[in-house]
């Protein structure tokens, strides 16, 4: 179906682009050689004697070694200059799209873009360098379209068509540009790089909120924009397209939804939203002497900025998470695609069902919106997922407690499995440490000097600092904690967090368990104490029930607390099953006013909350937290009732967050429809923290999952292993490629995690999968490609010559029969020892030996994310359990103690949490009739128990166990340090 163009213009100079041009060269001339020539005439060198000489650090300074000084700072600002315009020079001439940008030369390299854009004018209209800004090039323009200033050179095929009238009238808009590595743009930087200011990002929100993009959804966080989303700019906005002011939306999304970029001497056609279909045939990605998939490489590894990369018409592929490829329903031409692992499976199937079966792991289009979503929201609660997933840890725990010898534990599906995936990606873990030590020592030093803690009305976490807004202002802050702002502002930098012991400050109470996330304001996270309000907070706005969704899971399961009360009032009902511990849920304020009133009368207020927790009285009833979150407004009368239960504005060690009109309101926070968090008393305007109902049912999901203990049967035994491998992918220790050469460190990491996922996925996988797998949050097909041709080429061939790696005829990805897992011959060993009774013990210890440690142990955080949402996990940890637990029977059975003992050693390598093997290892070490080994065994298994990062103790069936066989542990048996 074509699609509608804006108007051409026939690229042309007028007279008065030739004058400026003209007089822009003369300028540079005389820039660039006057001034130096000048300076040396008149003035001298750069380094006069007298700045040699050493004894002007000691003598008196005359008006001539001024003068001197004074020509050299001209000297550097002509130097300056000089870069500045060859980098402007460098840009127009070569259509890098941003010119580099040179450090301290704002204004002067404003000034040389001017000059240098004026005189290109008059050797060509098309390399004209763009103004500066910090991000990423756009792609070079269509020929015959207008594009933000770049003339397009007209050709013979723009010559052949016939010319529209120039546009009157045009608005502006602006592609979102796809990743580079990690980094995605955001508002903020859209905002910089094309209004001038980060800070007029609100200009842009508001122009999209809520209107159709490409891939069918619409803005609603400022902080959650896409790649190829088409964004109407302001009226002063550079660095964009110029569109026809009259056309309809739908023909500009269209327009910009297959915008041509030349790749390689080629046209290639990139859509937003669906994999890249070359419009000739590419090499065969199976092919390691690729030399295409090598330049490519190049390009991705080592130019960004280069046009190859920079698509802002298209985004690349958008991945919805693993095994899941957003599909494109727009009808197209069928095309002709070679078997390189670059086509859509989704547009296959719809061309011709037979063609290629379903991805693995991939659902229906409803599911396929399931990871992003979750991406959206769940990843972006930065510190309430690393809660979520310690609680998560500990449900887990609880469920290995329960688990049968032949089953795994209950996994997740669908939204549930992604929303862990988000978790995952999106967890602070080490911000959620650094607030939570922080905030403990904090209140111990404080406690040491018997000062009373300040109020924190507010903080602010970002990578660098974690930031206190205190009342009353104090500028003596405890050490590491430094004082800004005439003591407004307590900080403490990053690095200082990160070196404080965790374990010396385990016993130290929490301060300030209200704290909880307001939202993020683009460089960190806002968060606010529900008790410095001294009284009522009204919750306002269309998300009001979202936003308080998310503070109900961040108060329930953050770290920086050590015993607290949520009470849900007309919501979250289902939110006890992830901490029934902390939250209940009643029906009505009416239900539980007598009991906050009752509650009250003996409850300490103002500095004596404070001081009483830092000094270690948090379990006295006056000082532990309760904080209400109320989705029903209340009346008048009930809305009096909770006014006096501020106690006149003093502190007390509780929180009301009530939706609705709340008379006497001490803050009032607003929920915008877009996303928007308001808080006027406190003057904050940040992206609220929400959980939406499908976040909210996700979440809900995945606890009720753990709360299934029958679990579930392992999967059938594999087939057998007959190739001698000339590549092994090991993941039963550390991620270890055993076979190609060493790869360099920079890009051994993704290279490896590409192996593991497609030798422990033998049915294959599209590239496009994949894509989404490994880059969750998006990547650019030209570097999913080259990435994965690189380790086409790294893994080499087999004793055949065949490639280890190739692409089948459905275009999956797939390894060839001489690549193996240590998982693999795990599983076919344990398979041959239940048909060889007699060999049984030997093929199970040469099973185990293959166990090397935690599963992909030392995996780089962020990376792996896939295994919340895969079997491996789950089959891998209950079999090398299972292997362990039967060869200890074998062994004890033939009264081989020692070998027992070592076998189930064996297994809790990898399996540590199984207590399973904890109680056949007791078993075992108890039969050694050597007491001193089974009370070693004891203390390190209780010593585990209370150090255990997700806490929990033992299984009450290990308890019991250690009183049978070492009835004196409780006593003796302790936690050392």
């Amino acid at each position: 179906m074509p699609t509608r163009q804006p108007a051409r213009i026939k690229a042309r100079r007028t007279p008065g682009d030739l004058l400026a041009g003209l007089g822009a060269l003369v300028v540079l001339v005389a820039l660039i050689a006057g001034v130096p020539y000048a300076l040396f005439r008149l003035a001298g060198p750069p380094l006069p004697p007298e700045l040699l000489d050493l004894d002007l650090l000691t003598s008196q300074v005359g008006t001539s070694t001024i003068v001197a000084i004074l020509v050299l700072l001209v000297w550097l600002a002509w130097l300056q200059l000089v870069v500045c315009v060859l980098v402007e020079i460098y840009a127009g001439l070569r259509r890098v799209g941003m010119p580099a940008r040179v450090p301290l030369s704002g204004g002067t390299q404003m000034f040389a873009n001017r000059l240098v854009s004026a005189a290109m004018l008059l050797f060509t209209v098309s390399a004209v360098a763009l103004p500066v800004a910090k991000l990423t090039s756009l792609p070079p323009a269509a020929p015959g379209i207008v594009s933000t200033g770049l003339s397009a050179t007209s050709g013979p095929a723009a010559d052949e068509r016939a010319e529209l009238e120039p546009v009157q009238k045009a608005k502006k808009v602006y592609v979102v540009q796809p990743p580079h590595g990690r980094h995605h743009e955001s508002l903020w930087e859209i905002a910089e790089k094309c209004l001038g200011d980060g800070r007029r990002y609100p200009e842009i929100y508001r122009l999209n909120q809520h209107k159709e993009q490409p891939d069918g959804s619409r803005l609603h966080m400022a902080d959650l924009i896409r790649p190829g989303w088409v964004l109407d700019m302001p009226a002063d906005a550079r660095n964009i397209h110029l569109v026809p002011a009259s056309q309809p939306r739908d023909d500009t999304l269209k327009d910009h939804r297959d915008k041509p970029v030349e790749l390689d001497g080629r046209t290639q056609t990139f859509t937003p939203g669906r994999a890249d279909l070359p419009a000739e045939p590419a090499p065969e990605v199976a092919d390691p002497r690729d030399s295409a998939g090598d330049r490519a490489g190049d390009r991705a590894g080592d130019r960004a900025g280069d046009r190859a990369g920079d698509r802002a018409g298209s985004g690349g592929t958008r991945e919805t998470g693993p095994g899941q490829a957003r599909h494109d329903t727009t009808e197209r031409p069928s095309q002709t695609v070679p078997d390189s692992g670059r086509q859509d499976p989704g547009q296959v199937e719809r061309r011709d069902p037979a063609a290629v079966a379903e991805p693995p792991g991939s659902g229906q289009d409803a599911g396929q919106e399931a990871g992003l979503g979750m991406l959206d929201y769940l990843a972006g609660a930065s510190l309430a997922a690393a809660g979520l997933l310690a609680a998560l840890g500990r449900r887990r725990r609880q469920q290995l407690w329960h688990r049968a010898f032949g089953h795994r534990i209950t996994r997740p599906r669908d939204d549930a499995a992604q929303a862990e995936l988000a978790l995952r990606l999106g967890a602070d873990a080490p911000g959620s440490r650094m607030l939570d030590v922080g905030l403990r020592l904090l209140g111990r030093s404080l406690a040491a000097q018997n000062r009373v803690p300040p109020t924190i009305y507010a903080a602010h976490l970002s990578p660098q600092t974690l930031d206190l807004w205190i009342h009353p202002p104090d500028p003596d802050a405890p050490a590491p904690w430094t004082a800004h702002d005439g003591g407004q502002v307590w900080r403490l930098p990053a690095h200082e967090g990160r070196m404080l012991d965790e374990r010396a400050l385990a016993d130290a109470p929490a301060p300030y368990p209200g704290l909880v996330s307001l939202g993020s304001n683009g460089e960190g996270r806002v968060l606010v104490d529900l008790e410095a309000a001294h009284g009522p907070i009204g919750i306002n706005g269309p998300q009001a029930t979202a936003a308080l969704a998310a503070l109900a899971v961040e108060l329930a399961t953050n770290r920086w607390s050590d015993r607290m009360r949520v009470t849900l009032v007309g919501f979250g009902e289902e939110l006890t099953v992830i901490a029934s511990d902390r939250i209940r849920y009643v029906g009505g304020l009416a239900e539980i006013l007598p009991e906050l009133e009752a509650a009250a009368g003996g409850r300490a207020h103002g500095g004596e909350v404070l001081t009483g927790r830092i000094h270690g009285r948090a379990a006295d009833p006056a000082c532990t937290p309760h904080y209400l979150l109320s989705a029903i407004a209340p009346t008048p009368e009930e809305g009096r009732r909770l006014a006096l239960l501020a106690r006149k504005g003093v502190r007390t060690a509780a929180g009301y967050v009530i939706a609705g009109d709340v008379p006497h309101a001490t803050w009032n926070w607003t929920i915008t429809e877009e996303g928007r968090a308001e808080i006027d008393a406190l003057g904050f305007d940040v992206a609220a923290q929400l959980l939406p109902r499908r976040q909210y049912r996700a979440l809900v999901d995945l606890f009720l999952a753990t709360e299934r203990l029958d679990g579930e049967p392992l999967p059938d035994e594999p087939e057998p292993v007959t190739h001698t491998p000339s590549v092994e992918v090991r993941v039963l220790g550390p991620a270890e490629v055993v076979g190609p050469p060493p790869m360099e460190e920079g890009r051994a990491v993704i290279a490896v995690e590409m192996a593991v996922y497609l030798a422990t996925h033998p049915g294959g996988v599209h590239p496009v999968v994949l894509g989404g797998i490994l880059w969750p949050r998006g990547v650019q097909p030209v570097v999913r490609d080259a990435t994965i041709a690189r380790v086409v080429a790294w893994l080499g061939t087999d004793s055949q010559g065949r490639p280890n790696l190739y692409a089948d005829e459905s275009g999956r990805l797939r390894f060839g029969p001489e690549v193996r897992t240590d998982w693999m011959l795990f599983r076919d060993l344990v398979r041959r020892s239940h048909a060889n009774p007699a060999g049984r013990p030997a093929l199970l210890e040469r099973a185990l030996s293959l166990v090397r440690g935690p599963l992909l142990n030392g995996r780089p955080r962020g990376r792996y994310a896939w295994l919340a949402a895969d079997d491996l996990e789950y089959n891998v940890t209950a079999g090398v359990a299972d292997a362990a637990h039967r060869l200890c029977e074998v062994r004890l059975a033939r009264g081989e103690t020692d070998q027992a003992v070592a076998a189930v050693r064996a297994g809790l390598l990898l399996a540590a949490d199984d207590e399973g093997l904890w109680r056949d290892l007791l078993r075992a070490t108890h039969l050694t009739a050597d007491p001193v080994r089974l009370r070693a065994v004891v203390d390190a298994l209780h010593r585990r128990a209370a150090s255990h990062p997700y806490g929990g103790g033992m299984a009450p069936e290990t308890e019991a166990l250690i009183d049978e066989l070492l009835p004196s542990w409780r006593m003796r048996s302790a936690p050392t340090a």
